[in-house]
């Protein structure tokens, strides 16, 4: 009795932290939130997943391509490489429709973060398996747009062409075939305005699709590592990229995989208890070392420019007799000096950034009042068209070519019978 009484008394403890525990994502929930994108070429689906861990920034991105909807692709990009943004989410502004659905299902995009940074081998499982069920339903094969290669067992998408990137839309229910989750049914967008289906012989119907996308060779710097089962940096060089910073030196990392960057986070809780304890003490260590960075260079600073105003104020004969500099003063330059260049390429990339923002809007007016201007001109000469309309019936009609070869040619006549005339009077 007391031994049976001893373990109900456990089971009482254990349970409510089991209860708190969120359990990780079943085979149909991960399905069930990855079937409108696991169609999407490798490298744009790698930096959806990496973007769907920074829900906060999806939703700033995504104002930003509302603010400015006559920018997308690569131009997009060039203008917000300066935002502090994490890479994935600045990669997905040259997309404006992706990052569109994914503010609108803000749920949605956490759940498949949160599924992204716990369970990402699993989560690339059920990639390839939902790619095999549409493969099977011959919903996904090579055509104009990607190039599908089978790896052995795993399906590889590409775009076509390495500079021209389509996204696919298509209805999980009908790509996929008969749904097999009954209580657990895909997440189903609206079809995007301008996309088609295309009615070709050979090409999937199941798919449709838009206006291509113009990018740079190596513009996507994440991809999938499927043999290691997670993604990985493989253009570090692409310009709008920074690596996270590193400041737990305690834990060895893969220095090509790609690493989930808490700052970015913006202080959004974690689902899984072990990925918050991760990520616990990495959000504060990071703000430690920008509060540095800020103190150092502001240090540096006061220290470039009080030299200059001590001579300013004070005389000649007073500097002579001042003692030494004080010792405090001597070891700011020795805090951090490598900090000064960091401090000043962001203030570099703020004033080009502010500078590239000041031409676009100097452009857009420029633009706003050439149109205006080409307009005014228009209305101007349709109202000119209009007067000479109404005054016509007053003044003489114009003559066709016709009527005034016929006035020459009766003028003409006219001239021989009055010759003729004078002929016979002289006779």
């Amino acid at each position: 009795m007391t031994k049976t009484l001893r373990i109900l008394a456990l089971l009482l403890v254990a349970l409510p932290a089991l209860a708190q525990a969120p359990r990780n994502y079943s085979q149909a929930e991960l399905d069930q939130m990855l079937a409108p994108i696991a169609l999407y070429p490798d490298a744009l689906l790698s930096q959806v997943l990496m973007a769907a861990t920074y829900p906060i920034e999806i939703v700033a991105a995504a104002r930003w391509t509302r603010a400015n909807p006559g920018l997308r692709g690569e131009t997009a990009v060039r203008a917000v490489q300066y935002e502090d943004w994490d890479p994935s989410v600045k990669s997905l502004v040259a997309f404006p429709q992706i990052l569109q659905r994914m503010d609108e299902q803000l749920e949605w995009t956490r759940s498949l973060g949160d599924a992204f940074l716990a369970q990402e081998p699993q989560l690339m499982d059920q990639v390839q398996q939902l790619r095999r069920r549409a493969q099977a339903a011959g919903n996904l094969r090579s055509d104009e747009q990607i190039q599908v290669e089978q790896q052995g067992q795993t399906i590889v998408v590409q775009p076509a062409s390495p500079q021209v990137v389509y996204v696919p839309y298509y209805d999980p229910l009908v790509v996929y075939g008969p749904w097999w989750w009954p209580a657990y049914q895909p997440v189903v967008w609206a079809p995007w305005p301008g996309y088609a289906r295309p009615y070709h012989p050979g090409v999937s119907v199941g798919l449709w699709w838009g206006s291509p996308v113009g990018l740079s060779v190596g513009f996507f710097f994440g991809n999938f590592d499927w043999h290691h089962r997670h993604v990985r940096v493989v253009h570090p060089s692409a310009y709008y990229y920074r690596p996270p910073v590193v400041v737990n030196r305690t834990v060895v990392v893969d220095r090509g995989r790609w690493q989930h960057d808490p700052h970015h986070r913006r202080q959004v809780d974690y689902r899984a208890p072990e990925v918050r304890q991760r990520f616990a003490s990495a959000p504060v260590e990071r703000r430690d070392v920008l509060r540095e960075e800020r103190r150092d260079a502001r240090s540096l600073e006061r220290r470039d420019e009080r030299p200059a105003a001590r001579v300013q104020a004070q005389p000649p004969a007073r500097v002579q007799v001042q003692p030494q500099p004080r010792p405090a003063a001597q070891p700011q330059p020795q805090i951090r000096p490598a900090m000064q260049p960091q401090a000043a390429e962001r203030a570099q990339r703020q004033q080009q950034l502010q500078q590239q923002r000041q031409q676009a809007e100097a452009s857009l007016a420029q633009q706003r009042q050439q149109a205006d201007s080409a307009r005014f001109q228009q209305q101007q000469q349709q109202q000119q068209r209009l007067e000479q309309r109404a005054a016509m019936p007053a003044a003489k009609a114009p003559q066709t070519p016709r009527a005034e070869r016929q006035e020459r040619r009766e003028e003409r006549r006219d001239g021989r019978q009055e010759q003729r005339q004078e002929r016979g009077q002289k006779g």
